[in-house]
Protein backbone atom coordinates (compact mmCIF):
# COMPACT_ATOMS: atom_id res chain seq x y z
CA UNK A 1 0.00 0.00 0.00
CA UNK A 2 1.34 3.22 -0.87
CA UNK A 3 0.73 4.60 2.62
CA UNK A 4 3.43 2.15 4.32
CA UNK A 5 5.95 4.32 3.13
CA UNK A 6 5.33 6.80 5.71
CA UNK A 7 7.51 5.72 8.45
CA UNK A 8 6.13 8.16 11.14
CA UNK A 9 3.47 8.94 12.76
CA UNK A 10 1.90 11.12 10.53
CA UNK A 11 -1.85 12.86 10.65
CA UNK A 12 -4.30 11.57 7.78
CA UNK A 13 -3.96 14.98 6.28
CA UNK A 14 -0.04 14.84 6.08
CA UNK A 15 -0.27 11.81 4.12
CA UNK A 16 -3.20 13.16 1.82
CA UNK A 17 -0.95 16.22 1.29
CA UNK A 18 2.12 13.67 0.39
CA UNK A 19 0.17 11.09 -1.80
CA UNK A 20 -1.47 14.44 -3.65
CA UNK A 21 2.08 16.03 -4.28
CA UNK A 22 3.33 12.69 -5.66
CA UNK A 23 0.30 12.42 -8.04
CA UNK A 24 0.53 15.59 -9.47
CA UNK A 25 4.86 14.31 -10.25
CA UNK A 26 3.86 11.40 -11.79
CA UNK A 27 0.86 12.53 -13.81
CA UNK A 28 3.09 16.11 -14.71
CA UNK A 29 0.07 17.74 -13.09
CA UNK A 30 -0.19 21.31 -11.30
CA UNK A 31 -1.84 21.62 -8.14
CA UNK A 32 -2.92 24.04 -5.37
CA UNK A 33 -1.74 23.55 -1.93
CA UNK A 34 -2.12 25.93 0.86
CA UNK A 35 1.02 27.23 2.87
CA UNK A 36 -0.30 24.46 6.01
CA UNK A 37 -0.04 21.66 2.89
CA UNK A 38 3.40 22.77 1.54
CA UNK A 39 4.63 23.25 5.53
CA UNK A 40 3.80 19.40 5.84
CA UNK A 41 5.02 18.18 2.39
CA UNK A 42 8.70 19.91 2.99
CA UNK A 43 8.82 18.72 6.65
CA UNK A 44 7.88 15.31 5.54
CA UNK A 45 11.01 14.90 2.86
CA UNK A 46 13.22 16.71 5.28
CA UNK A 47 12.56 13.88 8.05
CA UNK A 48 12.52 11.56 5.08
CA UNK A 49 15.94 12.44 4.12
CA UNK A 50 14.60 13.09 0.69
CA UNK A 51 16.49 16.61 0.22
CA UNK A 52 15.53 15.83 -3.60
CA UNK A 53 12.09 16.44 -3.38
CA UNK A 54 11.99 18.85 -0.18
CA UNK A 55 14.28 21.18 -2.85
CA UNK A 56 11.22 20.40 -5.38
CA UNK A 57 8.58 21.21 -2.90
CA UNK A 58 10.05 24.25 -1.70
CA UNK A 59 10.77 25.63 -4.92
CA UNK A 60 7.17 25.15 -5.62
CA UNK A 61 5.76 26.28 -2.85
CA UNK A 62 7.53 29.81 -2.89
CA UNK A 63 6.61 30.09 -6.57
CA UNK A 64 2.36 29.27 -5.30
CA UNK A 65 3.13 31.31 -1.71
CA UNK A 66 6.45 34.13 -1.85
CA UNK A 67 5.93 35.72 0.93
CA UNK A 68 5.21 32.68 3.24
CA UNK A 69 7.92 33.66 5.81
CA UNK A 70 7.89 29.29 7.07
CA UNK A 71 7.83 28.58 3.63
CA UNK A 72 10.67 30.57 2.68
CA UNK A 73 12.59 29.36 5.66
CA UNK A 74 12.04 25.97 4.83
CA UNK A 75 13.09 26.22 1.80
CA UNK A 76 16.53 27.81 3.29
CA UNK A 77 16.93 24.93 5.29
CA UNK A 78 16.77 22.83 2.27
CA UNK A 79 19.37 24.85 0.39
CA UNK A 80 21.61 24.16 3.75
CA UNK A 81 21.02 20.65 3.12
CA UNK A 82 22.28 21.49 -0.48
CA UNK A 83 25.25 23.07 0.86
CA UNK A 84 24.18 26.45 -0.89
CA UNK A 85 24.59 28.30 1.86
CA UNK A 86 24.98 31.87 0.07
CA UNK A 87 21.46 31.46 -1.24
CA UNK A 88 20.47 30.91 2.03
CA UNK A 89 22.36 33.61 3.74
CA UNK A 90 20.18 35.83 0.59
CA UNK A 91 16.86 34.56 2.07
CA UNK A 92 17.54 35.01 5.41
CA UNK A 93 18.37 38.49 5.55
CA UNK A 94 15.06 39.36 3.97
CA UNK A 95 13.28 36.96 6.51
CA UNK A 96 15.05 39.22 9.07
CA UNK A 97 13.74 42.50 8.89
CA UNK A 98 9.95 40.66 8.35
CA UNK A 99 10.44 38.28 11.50
CA UNK A 100 13.50 39.74 13.57
CA UNK A 101 12.60 37.54 16.72
CA UNK A 102 12.61 34.43 14.96
CA UNK A 103 15.12 32.48 16.44
CA UNK A 104 14.85 29.86 13.59
CA UNK A 105 15.72 32.37 10.94
CA UNK A 106 19.24 32.92 13.17
CA UNK A 107 19.84 29.41 14.02
CA UNK A 108 19.91 28.65 9.96
CA UNK A 109 21.91 31.79 9.50
CA UNK A 110 24.67 30.26 11.98
CA UNK A 111 24.16 27.23 9.95
CA UNK A 112 25.32 28.93 7.03
CA UNK A 113 28.26 31.03 8.50
CA UNK A 114 29.44 27.57 10.00
CA UNK A 115 29.29 25.79 6.66
CA UNK A 116 31.02 28.62 5.44
CA UNK A 117 34.06 28.85 7.87
CA UNK A 118 32.89 31.60 9.72
CA UNK A 119 32.68 30.05 13.11
CA UNK A 120 32.66 32.89 15.11
CA UNK A 121 29.53 34.75 12.99
CA UNK A 122 28.10 31.30 13.93
CA UNK A 123 28.61 31.43 17.11
CA UNK A 124 26.74 34.98 17.54
CA UNK A 125 23.67 34.15 15.56
CA UNK A 126 23.34 30.54 17.67
CA UNK A 127 23.64 33.16 20.97
CA UNK A 128 21.56 35.57 19.66
CA UNK A 129 18.90 33.26 18.86
CA UNK A 130 19.22 31.62 22.33
CA UNK A 131 18.48 34.94 23.78
CA UNK A 132 15.13 35.30 21.70
CA UNK A 133 12.92 32.28 23.24
CA UNK A 134 13.64 31.54 26.81
CA UNK A 135 10.41 28.95 26.51
CA UNK A 136 11.94 26.84 23.52
CA UNK A 137 15.64 26.74 24.96
CA UNK A 138 16.07 22.95 25.09
CA UNK A 139 14.94 22.46 21.49
CA UNK A 140 17.34 25.67 20.22
CA UNK A 141 20.18 24.28 22.21
CA UNK A 142 19.64 20.78 21.02
CA UNK A 143 19.53 22.36 16.59
CA UNK A 144 22.84 24.38 18.15
CA UNK A 145 24.55 21.30 18.79
CA UNK A 146 23.33 18.88 16.02
CA UNK A 147 24.31 21.84 13.51
CA UNK A 148 28.07 21.77 15.23
CA UNK A 149 28.21 18.30 15.19
CA UNK A 150 27.59 18.00 11.35
CA UNK A 151 30.33 20.27 10.80
CA UNK A 152 33.02 19.13 12.89
CA UNK A 153 32.97 21.96 15.23
CA UNK A 154 33.80 19.91 18.28
CA UNK A 155 35.87 22.50 20.53
CA UNK A 156 32.48 25.11 19.85
CA UNK A 157 30.24 22.89 20.65
CA UNK A 158 30.97 21.66 23.98
CA UNK A 159 29.48 24.62 26.02
CA UNK A 160 26.24 24.48 24.14
CA UNK A 161 26.02 20.80 24.76
CA UNK A 162 26.96 21.45 28.70
CA UNK A 163 24.10 24.08 28.70
CA UNK A 164 21.61 21.65 27.20
CA UNK A 165 22.75 18.50 29.40
CA UNK A 166 21.96 20.77 32.54
CA UNK A 167 18.55 21.00 31.10
CA UNK A 168 18.29 17.42 30.59
CA UNK A 169 20.59 15.91 33.04
CA UNK A 170 18.07 12.89 32.40
CA UNK A 171 18.76 12.30 28.87
CA UNK A 172 21.84 10.27 29.19
CA UNK A 173 22.87 10.71 25.57
CA UNK A 174 23.92 13.64 26.50
CA UNK A 175 26.88 12.26 28.14
CA UNK A 176 28.14 10.29 25.31
CA UNK A 177 27.75 13.50 22.55
CA UNK A 178 30.15 15.44 25.12
CA UNK A 179 32.50 12.35 26.08
CA UNK A 180 33.07 12.08 22.02
CA UNK A 181 33.27 15.67 22.08
CA UNK A 182 36.20 16.27 23.95
CA UNK A 183 37.38 12.97 22.51
CA UNK A 184 37.58 14.43 18.71
CA UNK A 185 39.39 17.92 20.84
CA UNK A 186 41.63 15.41 22.49
CA UNK A 187 41.17 16.52 26.12
CA UNK A 188 41.35 13.13 26.87
CA UNK A 189 40.58 13.18 30.92
CA UNK A 190 37.55 14.52 30.41
CA UNK A 191 36.54 12.39 27.14
CA UNK A 192 36.86 9.55 30.07
CA UNK A 193 35.11 10.90 32.50
CA UNK A 194 31.96 11.22 30.63
CA UNK A 195 32.29 8.38 28.93
CA UNK A 196 32.42 6.59 32.28
CA UNK A 197 29.45 8.63 33.75
CA UNK A 198 27.62 7.55 30.60
CA UNK A 199 28.32 3.61 30.96
CA UNK A 200 27.37 3.98 34.77
CA UNK A 201 23.56 4.57 33.01
CA UNK A 202 24.05 2.49 30.29
CA UNK A 203 26.48 0.00 30.70
CA UNK A 204 25.54 -2.37 27.78
CA UNK A 205 26.89 0.50 25.31
CA UNK A 206 29.65 -1.63 22.89
CA UNK A 207 30.64 1.69 21.31
CA UNK A 208 31.45 3.83 24.09
CA UNK A 209 33.61 0.79 25.68
CA UNK A 210 35.08 0.99 21.77
CA UNK A 211 35.24 4.70 22.21
CA UNK A 212 36.92 4.27 25.71
CA UNK A 213 39.83 1.53 24.58
CA UNK A 214 40.60 4.10 21.47
CA UNK A 215 41.51 6.68 24.14
CA UNK A 216 42.92 4.08 26.25
CA UNK A 217 45.19 3.08 23.91
CA UNK A 218 46.24 6.35 22.54
CA UNK A 219 47.18 7.11 25.92
CA UNK A 220 49.29 4.18 25.81
CA UNK A 221 47.40 2.25 28.66
CA UNK A 222 46.90 -1.00 27.00
CA UNK A 223 45.57 -2.96 29.55
CA UNK A 224 42.78 -0.59 30.21
CA UNK A 225 42.58 -0.32 26.42
CA UNK A 226 41.95 -4.50 26.18
CA UNK A 227 39.62 -4.31 29.19
CA UNK A 228 37.48 -1.96 27.70
CA UNK A 229 37.47 -3.84 24.12
CA UNK A 230 36.63 -6.94 25.59
CA UNK A 231 33.77 -5.14 26.96
CA UNK A 232 32.97 -4.06 24.13
CA UNK A 233 33.10 -7.63 22.60
CA UNK A 234 30.72 -9.53 25.26
CA UNK A 235 28.28 -7.11 24.37
CA UNK A 236 28.41 -7.25 20.82
CA UNK A 237 31.15 -10.19 19.64
CA UNK A 238 30.49 -9.08 16.11
CA UNK A 239 32.10 -5.41 16.59
CA UNK A 240 35.14 -6.35 14.04
CA UNK A 241 36.96 -3.16 15.53
CA UNK A 242 37.20 -4.18 18.70
CA UNK A 243 38.83 -7.32 17.54
CA UNK A 244 41.25 -5.35 15.37
CA UNK A 245 42.63 -3.07 17.52
CA UNK A 246 42.55 -5.83 20.80
CA UNK A 247 44.83 -7.75 18.09
CA UNK A 248 47.25 -5.07 17.32
CA UNK A 249 47.64 -3.68 20.99
CA UNK A 250 48.46 -7.31 21.96
CA UNK A 251 51.27 -7.70 18.61
CA UNK A 252 52.64 -3.96 19.70
CA UNK A 253 53.06 -5.12 23.41
CA UNK A 254 54.88 -8.29 21.64
CA UNK A 255 52.43 -10.72 23.00
CA UNK A 256 52.44 -12.43 19.49
CA UNK A 257 50.97 -15.68 20.35
CA UNK A 258 48.37 -14.15 22.34
CA UNK A 259 47.51 -12.23 19.25
CA UNK A 260 47.29 -14.63 16.68
CA UNK A 261 43.49 -16.08 17.62
CA UNK A 262 42.51 -12.45 17.59
CA UNK A 263 43.45 -11.76 14.46
CA UNK A 264 42.24 -15.21 13.53
CA UNK A 265 39.01 -14.53 15.18
CA UNK A 266 38.87 -10.90 12.83
CA UNK A 267 39.49 -12.44 9.65
CA UNK A 268 36.79 -15.24 10.20
CA UNK A 269 34.60 -11.42 10.35
CA UNK A 270 36.76 -9.69 7.61
CA UNK A 271 37.89 -12.62 5.46
CA UNK A 272 39.24 -10.17 2.66
CA UNK A 273 41.51 -7.94 5.16
CA UNK A 274 45.06 -8.19 3.48
CA UNK A 275 46.10 -5.86 6.47
CA UNK A 276 45.28 -8.52 9.01
CA UNK A 277 46.41 -11.20 6.97
CA UNK A 278 49.65 -9.35 6.92
CA UNK A 279 50.21 -8.65 10.65
CA UNK A 280 48.99 -12.37 11.52
CA UNK A 281 51.88 -13.55 9.34
CA UNK A 282 54.21 -11.33 11.57
CA UNK A 283 53.02 -12.51 14.74
CA UNK A 284 53.81 -16.31 13.34
CA UNK A 285 56.95 -15.45 12.29
CA UNK A 286 57.94 -13.49 15.53
CA UNK A 287 56.90 -16.94 17.08
CA UNK A 288 59.29 -18.69 14.87
CA UNK A 289 56.38 -20.45 12.67
CA UNK A 290 57.91 -19.62 9.94
CA UNK A 291 55.53 -21.41 7.43
CA UNK A 292 52.55 -20.36 9.00
CA UNK A 293 54.12 -16.84 8.22
CA UNK A 294 54.97 -17.26 4.64
CA UNK A 295 51.67 -18.38 4.11
CA UNK A 296 49.92 -15.39 5.31
CA UNK A 297 51.96 -13.12 3.97
CA UNK A 298 51.43 -15.21 0.21
CA UNK A 299 47.41 -14.92 0.88
CA UNK A 300 47.88 -11.01 2.02
CA UNK A 301 49.57 -10.62 -1.62
CA UNK A 302 46.87 -12.58 -3.65
CA UNK A 303 44.76 -10.54 -1.83
CA UNK A 304 46.17 -7.22 -2.34
CA UNK A 305 49.61 -7.36 -4.91
CA UNK A 306 50.13 -3.76 -4.29
CA UNK A 307 50.40 -3.70 -0.45
CA UNK A 308 53.80 -3.01 0.05
CA UNK A 309 54.14 -4.53 3.70
CA UNK A 310 53.78 -8.49 3.00
CA UNK A 311 56.47 -8.35 0.55
CA UNK A 312 58.81 -6.72 2.82
CA UNK A 313 57.80 -9.26 5.71
CA UNK A 314 58.67 -12.16 3.43
CA UNK A 315 62.02 -10.37 2.43
CA UNK A 316 62.81 -9.98 6.02
CA UNK A 317 62.35 -13.95 6.59
CA UNK A 318 64.60 -14.78 3.92
CA UNK A 319 67.14 -12.30 5.14
CA UNK A 320 67.08 -13.77 8.18
CA UNK A 321 66.89 -17.48 6.94
CA UNK A 322 70.53 -16.67 4.99
CA UNK A 323 68.76 -16.44 1.77
CA UNK A 324 70.11 -12.82 0.58
CA UNK A 325 69.22 -13.55 -2.79
CA UNK A 326 65.52 -14.32 -2.13
CA UNK A 327 65.51 -11.23 0.38
CA UNK A 328 66.26 -8.76 -2.13
CA UNK A 329 64.10 -9.87 -4.76
CA UNK A 330 61.37 -9.10 -2.16
CA UNK A 331 62.85 -5.89 -0.47
CA UNK A 332 63.07 -4.52 -4.44
CA UNK A 333 59.31 -4.94 -4.61
CA UNK A 334 58.25 -3.52 -1.38
CA UNK A 335 60.69 -0.57 -2.35
CA UNK A 336 59.09 -0.09 -5.48
CA UNK A 337 55.38 0.07 -4.07
CA UNK A 338 56.43 2.13 -1.09
CA UNK A 339 59.07 3.90 -1.73
CA UNK A 340 59.18 6.65 1.26
CA UNK A 341 59.14 3.59 4.15
CA UNK A 342 63.14 3.85 5.70
CA UNK A 343 62.78 0.74 6.72
CA UNK A 344 62.22 -1.20 3.35
CA UNK A 345 65.46 0.76 2.42
CA UNK A 346 67.61 0.29 5.50
CA UNK A 347 66.85 -3.63 5.10
CA UNK A 348 67.54 -3.59 1.44
CA UNK A 349 70.59 -2.00 1.88
CA UNK A 350 71.10 -4.67 4.51
CA UNK A 351 70.56 -7.17 2.03
CA UNK A 352 72.92 -6.10 -0.27
CA UNK A 353 75.97 -5.75 2.33
CA UNK A 354 75.04 -9.49 2.99
CA UNK A 355 76.01 -9.88 -0.77
CA UNK A 356 78.90 -7.79 -0.35
CA UNK A 357 77.36 -5.23 -2.93
CA UNK A 358 78.59 -2.08 -0.43
CA UNK A 359 77.91 0.60 -2.65
CA UNK A 360 74.29 -0.33 -3.19
CA UNK A 361 74.40 -0.95 0.49
CA UNK A 362 75.58 2.55 1.31
CA UNK A 363 73.62 4.43 -1.24
CA UNK A 364 70.36 2.46 0.38
CA UNK A 365 71.31 3.53 3.91
CA UNK A 366 71.43 7.51 2.67
CA UNK A 367 67.70 6.92 1.19
CA UNK A 368 66.55 5.79 4.13
CA UNK A 369 68.55 8.53 5.88
CA UNK A 370 66.80 11.37 3.73
CA UNK A 371 63.20 9.78 4.85
CA UNK A 372 64.24 9.93 8.57
CA UNK A 373 67.35 11.13 9.46
CA UNK A 374 66.93 10.06 13.45
CA UNK A 375 67.06 6.56 12.38
CA UNK A 376 69.49 5.28 14.52
CA UNK A 377 70.04 1.79 13.41
CA UNK A 378 70.91 2.70 9.93
CA UNK A 379 73.34 5.51 11.31
CA UNK A 380 74.82 2.35 13.69
CA UNK A 381 75.55 -0.02 10.32
CA UNK A 382 76.81 2.34 8.45
CA UNK A 383 79.35 3.21 11.07
CA UNK A 384 80.35 -0.65 11.37
CA UNK A 385 80.38 -0.73 7.20
CA UNK A 386 82.62 2.28 7.34
CA UNK A 387 84.74 0.50 9.91
CA UNK A 388 85.09 -2.72 8.76
CA UNK A 389 85.68 -2.02 5.03
CA UNK A 390 88.54 1.08 6.11
CA UNK A 391 86.33 3.71 4.57
CA UNK A 392 87.07 6.40 7.60
CA UNK A 393 88.97 8.40 4.90
CA UNK A 394 86.80 8.30 1.54
CA UNK A 395 83.94 8.83 4.01
CA UNK A 396 84.45 11.83 6.41
CA UNK A 397 84.26 14.29 3.49
CA UNK A 398 81.06 12.97 2.70
CA UNK A 399 79.96 13.11 6.25
CA UNK A 400 81.16 16.67 6.67
CA UNK A 401 79.30 17.49 3.40
CA UNK A 402 76.51 15.73 5.03
CA UNK A 403 76.26 17.34 8.29
CA UNK A 404 76.06 21.07 7.24
CA UNK A 405 72.61 19.55 6.03
CA UNK A 406 71.42 17.85 8.62
CA UNK A 407 73.19 20.04 12.14
CA UNK A 408 73.46 18.21 15.12
CA UNK A 409 71.62 14.97 14.68
CA UNK A 410 72.45 12.48 17.18
CA UNK A 411 73.25 9.21 15.18
CA UNK A 412 75.74 11.76 12.32
CA UNK A 413 77.92 12.89 15.37
CA UNK A 414 78.38 9.51 17.20
CA UNK A 415 79.37 8.29 13.43
CA UNK A 416 81.61 11.03 12.67
CA UNK A 417 83.10 11.00 16.33
CA UNK A 418 84.12 7.64 15.79
CA UNK A 419 85.46 7.65 12.64
CA UNK A 420 88.00 11.08 13.72
CA UNK A 421 88.52 8.74 16.56
CA UNK A 422 89.69 6.08 14.34
CA UNK A 423 91.48 8.72 11.56
CA UNK A 424 94.07 9.97 14.90
CA UNK A 425 91.71 13.78 14.93
CA UNK A 426 91.24 13.49 18.64
CA UNK A 427 89.87 16.72 18.76
CA UNK A 428 87.11 16.51 16.45
CA UNK A 429 86.35 13.36 17.55
CA UNK A 430 85.81 14.86 21.24
CA UNK A 431 83.85 17.99 19.63
CA UNK A 432 81.26 15.26 17.66
CA UNK A 433 80.70 13.21 20.65
CA UNK A 434 80.24 16.06 23.17
CA UNK A 435 77.81 16.78 20.99
CA UNK A 436 75.96 13.75 20.57
CA UNK A 437 76.06 12.89 24.42
CA UNK A 438 74.71 16.54 25.01
CA UNK A 439 71.55 15.16 22.37
CA UNK A 440 71.20 12.38 23.70
CA UNK A 441 73.43 10.38 26.00
CA UNK A 442 70.88 7.48 26.30
CA UNK A 443 71.75 6.19 22.75
CA UNK A 444 75.82 5.74 23.76
CA UNK A 445 75.34 2.10 23.97
CA UNK A 446 73.86 1.05 20.89
CA UNK A 447 76.71 2.98 19.37
CA UNK A 448 79.42 1.93 22.07
CA UNK A 449 80.80 -0.91 20.20
CA UNK A 450 82.37 2.29 18.25
CA UNK A 451 84.15 3.11 20.39
CA UNK A 452 86.74 0.66 21.60
CA UNK A 453 88.03 2.03 24.91
CA UNK A 454 91.72 0.95 23.95
CA UNK A 455 91.26 3.63 20.87
CA UNK A 456 90.05 6.31 23.88
CA UNK A 457 91.67 9.47 24.88
CA UNK A 458 91.86 10.81 28.02
CA UNK A 459 89.70 13.64 27.38
CA UNK A 460 86.59 11.52 26.23
CA UNK A 461 87.56 9.31 28.45
CA UNK A 462 86.45 11.29 31.10
CA UNK A 463 83.59 12.84 29.22
CA UNK A 464 81.68 9.07 29.21
CA UNK A 465 82.39 8.88 32.44
CA UNK A 466 81.35 12.31 33.87
CA UNK A 467 78.14 11.03 31.80
CA UNK A 468 77.94 7.73 33.15
CA UNK A 469 78.84 6.20 30.05
CA UNK A 470 81.58 3.55 30.81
Amino acid sequence: MEEDKFGYPYEEEVKQAVQKFERMRRNNENYFFDVIEFESIIDYYIESNNPAQAFEAASMATEQHPHSVSIQLRKAKVLLDKGRAVETLRILKKLEHIEPGNHEIYVAKGTAMGMLGDIQGARKMFDYALSLDSDDIENILFAIVSVLQNLNYYEQLIPYLIQLMEREPNFNAHLYDLAYAYEKTEDYANSISFYLRYLEAEPFSDSAWYNLGIIYNKLEQSENAMEAYDYALAINSENTFALFNKANILSNLDRYAEAIPVYHEYLENEPDSFESMTYLAECYERCDNLTLAKKYYHDAIDLAPEFADPWFGLGVIELNSGNADDSLIYFRKAVRLDDENPEFWYLLGKAHYVKSEIKSSLSCFREALKLDIYYDDVWIDLGRILLKENLSGKAIPYLEHAYKVTGDVPGINYIMASLYLHTGAADKAFRHISLAVDIDKDIFKEYSELFPPALLTRKIARLLKSADLN
